[in-house]
């Protein structure tokens, strides 16, 4: 996968792999495109050329102009997709309950009894199904983002990405939103997270993607990484990010 915003390429010839079930870290300094990576998966970027495959549903970019054809295949290919940012981004004049039920009962035209059923489930599920008829501006951050994985999970999505999730949120209210993603993992779904927090990165992730100026320059077992890193970049940057 290629990128370029005016003339600066933020990505050059991006290539993973990941297995269904697996919860992927992606790591590098800030600058180094691998929050523009992630948008690119669900087409909120527009990658200039390369191809994203999910779930065997297949979107090629080879240049040229994006076309309405073009945004009703991404359109598709997001279906497959929950993702969650560094902001929340729930409604705020909605309930909790009411912001996990929005997308199944517009998009899959779900009964509003199986989707507050579905949405009762979900928070239950990332601890709080007592909030449910609570609005967000009640709620801690990571209530707020533990919420919001929830709406992304009340799509059925096959792979669910993290945008810096916790970078917002102090330690010990992040380790609540952690200990959810860590559960989604232990249940098989497919996981793929930018994230700062080195220390989860290590504990949770099945592998850790190590990126620098646009290029994926190591991908390998978390230990092993941290452990004998094969690149100096990769050295260099975990040893200023556990200074």
């Amino acid at each position: 996968m290629s990128k370029t915003f005016d003339s600066n390429k933020v990505l050059n010839g991006v290539s993973l792999t990941v297995e269904r079930g697996e919860l992927i870290s992606i790591i590098g300094p800030s600058g180094c495109g691998k929050s523009t990576f992630l948008r690119c998966l669900n087409f909120l970027e527009i990658p200039d050329e390369g191809t994203v495959t999910i779930a065997d549903d297949s979107i090629r970019r080879s240049g040229g102009p994006w076309k309405a054809a073009d945004e009703a295949h991404a359109h598709r290919l997001r279906a497959h997709v929950g993702m969650v940012f560094q902001s929340f981004n729930l409604f705020p004049h909605r309930t909790v309950l009411d912001n996990v039920m929005i997308a199944p009962r517009v998009v899959k035209k779900v009964s509003a009894a199986v989707a507050e059923a579905e949405a009762r489930e979900l928070l239950a599920k990332v601890g709080l199904e007592a909030a449910c008829l609570r609005y967000p501006a009640t709620l801690s951050g990571g209530q707020q983002q533990r919420a919001a994985i929830a709406r992304a999970l009340a799509m059925r999505p096959d792979v669910m990405l993290y945008d810096e999730p916790t970078s917002a949120l102090d330690p010990r209210v992040a380790e609540e939103v952690l200990e959810v993603m860590r559960a989604l993992d232990r249940e098989g779904m497919t996981q793929i997270v930018v994230t700062h927090d080195m220390n989860f990165a290590r504990a949770a992730s099945d592998k850790i993607v190590f990126m620098d100026g646009g290029e994926i320059i190591e991908i390998g077992d978390p230990d092993e990484m941290y452990d004998n890193p094969r690149d100096p970049r990769t050295r260099r940057f975990l040893l200023g990010a556990s200074a």
